[in-house]
């Protein structure tokens, strides 16, 4: 398959009427529980969506010379045969619940997923609000390219996978029927994913399927109505901003570390770690022991404006 088809590109037809249709119903039909649409909100949504669609372009070049030396290399080969779809579609969507989780867990990871999480509001526009940094996604696929799927195969499958996550952003779709819930990702359960509070953080990171979340122990019912964001939101609609918040607060922390192996804990683990305190000069003091925050759900920097 040297030209799969680009299923998003095909698919923002159905996108764009989806939206339209979502905002009517909340005009028809107004709901004062749920977050609904704001303008500005919903326009830097539709901004950082546009702007992923280029510097996608960008990453995928170095990407894709990384898997076709890959794939070159290995000897195995996996058709895409109709049976061998299905299996490919559950592989596919193993591999972006590690990369999802990662992108949860490590917090040079997480500056480029913060993005998705910035909005207080759950709609259709939130599905669009993709971070411009993408490139950071890449390495957890790698097995599919060893095992012998084609680039191209996994292109397509990536597609896919991003083309089903976008239903599941909204507030108007209740709970489904029980069989449905149990083994699909379904709305309730990214609204759980979405949400900034007490046991919501970081859970439900299926992207089709919610049954590795059950597997993996990161999966949370919903149970309460959420509250969307981050747990210390960023106040800024500029989309440059939105971006790069959280490279920013990253390097800033970096440059007040004081120690080698601080620089890489802020790099490299959770979103909410901080260096223990130092012990005070003082006879008897102790400091603090070292400590996760927020739960990788926070930002460094609560005080962007824009």
């Amino acid at each position: 398959m040297p030209n799969p088809p680009d299923v998003v590109l095909w698919a923002i037809p159905a996108f764009a009427l989806l939206t339209v249709i979502e905002m009517i119903s909340y005009r028809l039909h107004p709901d004062e529980n749920a977050a609904g649409y704001e303008k500005k909100d919903a326009g830097t949504s539709l901004a950082m969506g546009l702007g992923s669609l280029f510097f996608d372009l960008l990453w995928k070049i170095p990407i894709v010379a990384i898997y076709a030396a890959l794939y070159a290399l290995t000897p195995l080969r996996i058709p895409l045969e109709w049976w061998t779809v299905p299996l490919l579609v559950v592989a596919h969507d193993l591999c972006y619940y590690w990369s999802h989780r990662g992108h949860h867990t490590i917090r040079i990871l997480w500056a480029c997923h913060v993005v998705h999480h910035s909005s207080t509001r759950f709609n259709l526009t939130t599905a669009l609000r993709q971070p411009w940094t993408s490139v950071t996604g890449w390495p957890f696929y790698l097995p599919l390219i060893l095992l012998g799927v084609h680039p191209a195969v996994l292109a397509l499958l990536s597609s896919s996978n991003l083309v089903y996550q976008f239903w599941v952003h909204t507030e108007r779709v209740g709970r489904l029927p029980a069989p449905i819930e149990f083994v699909l990702n379904t709305p309730s359960h990214h609204r759980v994913h979405h949400a900034s509070q007490g046991d919501y953080l970081d859970r439900n990171f299926g992207g089709i399927f919610i049954v590795w979340d059950r597997l993996f122990g990161t999966f949370a019912p919903e149970t309460e109505r959420c509250v969307y964001g981050l747990t210390k939101n960023i106040d800024t609609h500029n989309p440059l901003r939105v971006a790069t918040h959280e490279y920013a607060s990253i390097l800033r922390d970096v440059r007040a570390a004081r120690t080698g192996r601080d620089r890489l804990n802020h790099l490299f683990r959770g979103p909410g770690w901080r260096p223990a305190e130092r012990e005070p000069e003082a006879a008897g003091a102790v400091g603090e022991p070292d400590r996760v925050t927020d739960r990788g759900r926070s930002t460094g920097d609560p005080t962007v404006v824009g």
